[in-house]
């Protein structure tokens, strides 16, 4: 590669993030801008990313798109023997001359997923949020604030149901009461 700025495209589609074999999600369709500015000491890589992946909902489970679109920096210089100074520059050895992205690609897209992801009101897997309904307390609602859980999202989710006749042991029933008391 010569001196100067050099571009490049990819596409990173569901084939790509299987590959990768990362734990935060591995399905997707992003574009990626890549542009390589070479100096005599150094490379320095500039990434473009915009599309969507696919994480699973925090309240209901089910797979949900999520829009990404953020941007990277990498710096890659050589040295004898690969290493990661920081967070932003890599050294790898002279004699290799190459370095693969593939990795970083993955990194900057999974650092700019939210750390919460739910659907839109009314957008949740019904059943899944009829149960969590069900087994929600009162006292979430009280403990939480609204952001946590939300009690009328979740009404919004549930289509109009009758409530399930749910017995309990007598033995529980008295030690709600204690709890109940204080």
């Amino acid at each position: 590669m010569s001196l100067g700025t050099h571009e490049f495209e990819f596409q990173l589609d569901n084939v790509f993030f299987k590959n990768i074999d990362g734990t935060e999600f591995q399905k997707g369709n992003i574009k990626v801008l890549l542009t390589v500015i070479k100096t005599a000491a150094s490379h320095e890589f500039l990434f473009k990313f915009d599309g969507i992946i696919q994480v699973p909902c925090d309240r209901c489970l089910d797979e949900m798109d999520l829009p990404i679109t953020t941007q990277g920096r990498l710096f890659v210089k050589f040295g004898k023997e690969f290493s990661e100074e920081s967070d932003e520059i890599v050294i790898i050895p002279e004699e290799e001359g190459e370095i693969n992205i593939a990795w970083f690609m993955y990194e900057f897209i999974a650092l700019a997923i939210p750390i919460k992801h739910v659907h839109a009101p009314g957008k949740c897997n019904k059943t899944m949020t009829s149960k969590l309904r069900r087994h929600i307390t009162h006292t979430l609602d009280e403990e939480y604030d609204s952001d946590e859980v939300d009690s009328s999202e979740l009404d919004s989710d549930i289509e109009s149901e009758e409530p399930e006749e749910v017995q309990t042991d007598p033995r529980w029933d008295e030690l709600k009461k204690l709890i109940d008391n204080n």
